[in-house]
């Protein structure tokens, strides 16, 4: 019996875990869809853009892979990037032929400051925690992006 009561605890849990998950995600995309607004980018252009800053120079179909995007449909968010000096299109040293795309830190500037607020809301968010604390939390996050890669990954093959 304890059995069950445990299975329908963990199932209650990793239900509201989820739910709050979809909130969070709803947050974050609401907030990131008024700094694209007030940077004047589209949504997918500073997804883009926020894959570069964090993960460094890619090809244009690197990018389109991760962001789970056609290529044509990334060729129109690059140009656009490019055109607002946001990013800058350099050779590749090892293949001349091919092409990467950086960020251009000058400009990427503009963009996180518009996360400052968040930024604050979490730094308080994180001093209720322990150093063990949020380095689980850490884990289980960096797990949950691993899946959410995963996801994506599957999701796209079927394209």
């Amino acid at each position: 019996m304890a059995g069950t009561e445990d299975t329908r605890t963990r199932r209650r849990v990793t239900g509201e875990l989820k739910r709050r998950f979809r909130d969070v995600n709803n947050q974050i995309a609401l907030l990131s869809h008024h700094v694209s607004a007030r940077v004047e980018l589209r949504d997918i252009d500073l997804d883009c853009l926020d894959f570069l800053a964090q993960h460094g120079p890619a090809s244009p179909s690197a990018l389109a892979r991760r962001v789970g995007v056609h290529p044509a449909t990334m060729t129109g968010v690059v140009d656009r990037l490019e055109k607002g000096g946001w990013i800058q299109r350099e050779r590749d040293a090892d293949d001349r032929r091919a092409v990467v795309l950086s960020v251009r830190r000058e400009a990427i500037g503009e963009v996180f400051r518009h996360y400052d607020g968040m930024n604050s809301q979490l730094d308080a968010v994180c001093d209720a925690y322990s150093p063990a604390e949020l380095a689980l939390i850490s884990g289980f996050l960096e797990r949950t992006a691993d899946a959410g890669r995963r996801a994506v990954a599957e999701f796209s093959e079927g394209d």
